[in-house]
């Protein structure tokens, strides 16, 4: 791998170097003790810490091969060509429209929606709309059973047969494979029901604060390490209301522009200014708070009441981390405050789940706002804010998140409770210990048979490029043949060029499940010609 000098992020091979830090074990440590000349050893100890930080904090983003990207523009250009002529058939009434029509129209009414206003979603989403949205009929572990469901009119309607199809499940995000139904979990959660009931149907702020949910928040905030929590009942609405309660008008907020559609809604509800930078580019970063600072706002130049960097963990379509450390130093640097969302790398990150803090062993206490979820690494729902207790205190009187939705159901919290208590206990060690393991061992096999994978090395978020539309549709059917359930993404949730499957590895997975899904991808890969790394060698599984 090669480090790339330039400072904005493009479709090339990236590899991100951080300055050192103390990440390097005290066996790598001892291997310098031996020399007599210090200035040697002090060179071997940078070594080695440049190593460990490069094994760490790397990671890469192959180059699209030309040849793909000329045939996806190509592959796009014709479905829009056959797209014209169906609309022209139906507007010619040789072909019968179809989609959503307003009851309403026909009685005078003004239209409360367009009923055939979206070429792409009639001409090509629903010609593949079979390949997403499947519902489930079980609980969502490693594996699962989906509901099997047929359509006679080409993804317009669909009739479902009774059957459901048993699959190995490379979708949902339950990362340390806390979504079961039976266990100790699932037993807390079924007393927590009989206890306390469902619904406390009212508010935290009136009589809907239960004891348990004091304990939560008082057992989240010992497993972050910081001085007070907030749990909601919903991880979007985190972002959403929350960013709103603690930026607004004369605010600059400083966005990652990788970042999940959550907290942009979160930003524009604020009414504070914001702007992008390059993912995870510290460079560009740093410029656009140098000039917010020098310039303050545009229009009035007055200085910005405060700036706020917000940024994820782990990116949930890119599969990369945040380079916390250079954050960090760049928020104390100029003055800024860090928000950082830990949807997918809390519970998943760090030898002790604590997410990209504990990952990179920095304290708690340097990030200013905590974001988090609950829906995946502890398999049940809501989010959770976690700073300082003065920053708590206002988002509890302040966020509408608080102040008006219902507060959470009492199994589902007690399911977050018993996760937590998990984590601490040898059995929670074995599961982070386990996810690290799967998604090493996942990946590193995708890599050497040539596929393209985006990402860190130890994010459970796989994404594999695919490219064209047809073998995203191809890949997806192929995998649910063989038996495994995976979710394929393409434009308009991505950019053109960028259409992939994205795999969320699980401790639930077990090494013979992801044999069976890499020798699937092997077959599948080689059937349609989806080894497209220029970077490392295409090999099949057999021969690795």
């Amino acid at each position: 791998m090669l480090a790339s000098s330039s400072s904005k992020l493009s479709h090339a091979t990236l590899v991100h170097r951080y300055p050192p830090s103390k990440l390097h074990s005290e066996e790598e440590m001892s291997d310098t003790v031996f020399s007599s000349d210090e200035n040697e050893m002090n060179y071997k100890r940078e070594n080695v810490t440049h190593k460990d930080d490069e094994n760490l904090q790397c990671e890469e983003f192959e180059e699209t091969p030309l040849y793909a990207a000329i045939l996806t523009y190509l592959s796009y250009a014709i479905l829009c060509l056959f797209g014209w002529l169906r609309d022209f058939l139906r507007n010619s009434n040789i072909e019968k429209k179809r989609g959503a029509v307003d009851p309403n129209a026909a009685l005078g009414f003004v239209p409360l929606y367009q009923s055939y206003e979206s070429f792409y979603t009639r001409n090509m989403y629903t010609r593949v709309r079979d390949i997403f949205n499947r519902p489930i009929a079980s609980v969502p572990g490693a594996q699962f059973e989906l509901t099997e469901r047929i359509s006679d009119d080409y993804n317009w309607t669909y009739r479902y047969t009774g059957k459901t199809i048993n699959a190995i499940n490379l979708g949902s995000y339950n990362y340390l494979g806390f979504a079961e139904k039976s266990g100790p979990c699932a037993t807390d959660a079924i007393n927590a029901l009989k206890t306390y009931g469902v619904s406390s149907c009212n508010t935290r702020i009136e009589l809907g604060t239960q004891r348990y949910h004091v304990e939560l928040e008082q057992l989240l905030a010992n497993f972050l390490h910081v001085e007070s929590s907030i749990a909601f009942g919903m991880g979007f609405a985190t972002n959403a209301l929350n960013i709103p309660a603690v930026a607004s008008k004369g605010d600059l907020i400083l966005s990652d522009e990788m970042n999940h559609i959550s907290l942009i809604l979160g930003m524009r509800l604020s009414g504070a200014s914001y702007q992008t930078f390059a993912h995870n580019d510290m460079k560009d970063l740093e410029a656009k708070l140098r000039a917010a600072i020098v310039h303050g706002h545009p229009r009035t130049q007055r200085p910005w009441k405060k700036i706020i960097i917000v940024v994820e963990g782990v990116y949930s379509m890119e599969g990369s981390i945040c380079r916390l450390p250079e954050l960090i130093a760049l928020k104390k640097k100029y003055k800024a405050y860090l928000y950082m969302d830990e949807a997918h790398s809390v519970g998943a990150m760090g030898k002790n789940g604590r997410g990209i803090m504990d990952y990179f062993g920095i304290d708690a206490n340097d990030v200013d706002i905590l974001m988090g979820t609950f829906t995946k690494s502890f398999g049940s729902a809501g989010g959770y804010i976690a700073g300082k207790k003065s920053l708590i205190d206002h988002i509890r009187v302040n966020s509408h998140a608080n102040t008006y939705a219902s507060s959470m159901s009492a199994p589902v919290v007690q399911q977050i409770i018993s996760s937590l208590q998990l984590l601490k206990r040898p059995e929670g060690q074995k599961r982070i210990c386990q996810l690290a393991d799967n998604t090493r061992y996942f990946r590193q096999k995708l890599v050497d048979m040539g596929f393209i994978v985006y990402g860190n090395k130890n994010s459970p978020v796989v994404p594999m490029l695919i490219y064209m539309p047809a073998r995203v549709t191809r890949f997806n059917r192929e995998m649910l043949r063989r038996g495994i359930a995976v979710v394929t993404v393409g434009f308009p949730a991505t950019k053109l060029l960028d259409a992939r499957v994205r795999f969320c590895i699980s401790a639930a997975h077990t090494r013979q499940m992801l044999d069976t899904a890499l020798m699937a991808i092997d077959e599948i890969g080689t059937d349609i010609s989806l080894r497209y790394s220029t970077r490392h060698q295409s090999r099949r599984l057999r021969e690795l």
